[in-house]
């Protein structure tokens, strides 16, 4: 397995288990992250990157995300996955994206995460999820 994924799930388990401190710990300290890319403008610099992560935190219970594949290239890991979680109201919310990670060594410096945000507004709004994200959601994780 390929450093860079290590460094991803090792993300993905400290957001799991709420350690808001433990993800930061992979992100560089000028970190550019796009949580959704051309949706809204990125969290520039760990800072930011709290202050997102927090406010997200507040807003959920529990978090299921998953990776279905990846690929590498130079200092680059692409990623797919659906990120989902159940809101305070007791929603759940299958998003399904794309995500690109620039690392520096096994720092995150860079993260661009491809989703759309009206199925997400769409689940929080009350209407289940789609056969189709529930088919792009229930595939094997790696």
């Amino acid at each position: 397995m390929s450093r860079k994924l290590d460094v991803l799930k090792s993300v993905i388990a400290a957001w799991t288990a709420g350690d808001i401190d433990g993800a930061l710990a992979h992100m560089h300290d000028d970190i550019v992250w796009h949580y959704a890319a051309a949706v809204a403008p990125p969290a520039r610099g760990k800072a930011k990157a709290r202050k997102f992560l927090e406010g997200f935190k507040a807003q959920i219970t529990a978090v299921r995300w998953r990776l279905f594949d990846h690929a590498e290239t130079g200092n680059r890991l692409f990623v797919e996955g659906v990120d989902e979680y159940v809101g305070v109201d007791g929603m759940v919310v299958r998003a399904p994206y794309a995500g690109v990670l620039e690392f520096d060594g096994d720092l995150i410096v860079g993260w661009r995460d491809y989703v759309d945000v009206g199925v997400m507004e769409a689940q929080k709004a009350g209407t289940p999820a789609t056969p189709w994200v529930l088919a792009l959601s229930d595939r094997p994780a790696i």
